[in-house]
């Protein structure tokens, strides 16, 4: 099964765009005076030497702009630094908030995805009430997500994209990010246990059937809802026959034989059993029958 971690994220929010402020500052800049006057050169406590003149206005309003106009020719780096500007230059302004929401943005667009992620978080962090929290949480998850590697790889970025994206469906349940959020955070848990099975497997085909079982554990413990359950059922199968322990193998073969009864899984399930002169019988005391009947329940 094949998963685009590439998917683009939603279009910018149009009401990020309206409703703009205007907020004028003064910026003050030395500039040299002609030159001294021979009394000057003799006195060096003779007059100034640099006096300050006033700059024209430039609004907040332009700046944005300017990030905008970046943005438009692609130039996702170049219209972080644009944004970031608003908030040096506006701070506490609602032209800092737009700003750095957009820098969020501009960051992920310019595949800057640790920058975006850590500029994400800040905003939530600084407005966690304001229309675009669910954005920018939504944002994280996206800059995290099209970080996952192949399943043999470290699963960091996973993790950390499964905790945005949940974190976005919990905080802000009415957003129009939600749905998407809830398909990845299928996917990512799918790549999470992946990683489990791909370590179990490991193990168990070098008989060290103890640390394979945890994985397999793990598997059905936190992502039972993934398509990795039916086989980390035959696997556990597996291991408790190589470790000579009948009743968990007869109980992991039949929970498999219960919720996937059509499954080549357990099918080779029942074989297996059927080799060393066992069938299918779960042991409702079994972690295994408790783990599943509490995910079912």
């Amino acid at each position: 099964m094949m998963f685009d971690f590439g998917a683009s994220t939603s279009a910018i929010p149009a009401r990020i765009r309206g409703g703009l402020i205007r907020v004028v500052a003064l910026a003050l800049v030395a500039a040299p005076l002609a030159a001294c006057s021979s009394v000057d050169k003799l006195n060096p406590f003779g007059g100034e030497k640099y006096e300050t003149k006033l700059l024209p206005d430039v609004p907040a309003e332009e700046i944005y702009d300017q990030g905008l106009a970046r943005l438009a020719k692609r130039d996702g780096e170049g219209a972080a630094k644009k944004f970031a500007e608003l908030e040096k230059q506006y701070p506490y302004s609602q032209w800092a908030r737009k700003g750095l929401l957009m820098q969020v943005y501009s960051e992920y667009e310019g595949g800057k995805f640790d920058d975006a992620a850590a500029t994400g978080v800040r905003y939530v962090g600084l407005y966690p009430s304001s229309q675009e929290a669910a954005y920018a949480t939504y944002l994280v998850g996206m800059s995290y997500y099209r970080q996952i590697p192949e399943v043999s790889r470290d699963q960091d970025a996973s993790e950390k994209a499964l905790q945005a994206f949940t974190a976005l469906v919990q905080k802000y349940p009415k957003s129009e990010y939600v749905e998407d959020a809830k398909y990845k955070i299928q996917v990512t848990r799918d790549q999470l246990a992946g990683k489990e099975m791909s370590v179990g497997r490991y193990y168990l085909a070098r008989k060290n059937y103890t640390a394979a079982i945890n994985r397999f554990r793990e598997v059905l413990a936190k992502y039972q809802t993934t398509r990795h359950s039916e086989e980390a059922l035959y696997r556990l199968t597996e291991a408790y026959m190589g470790l000579g322990v009948a009743h968990e193998a007869q109980t992991a073969t039949a929970v498999l034989g219960h919720n996937y009864p059509d499954g080549q899984w357990y099918q080779d399930g029942y074989k297996l059993l059927a080799g060393g002169g066992l069938k299918p019988e779960e042991n409702k005391a079994s972690w295994i029958s408790k783990a599943f009947s509490k995910v079912l329940g």
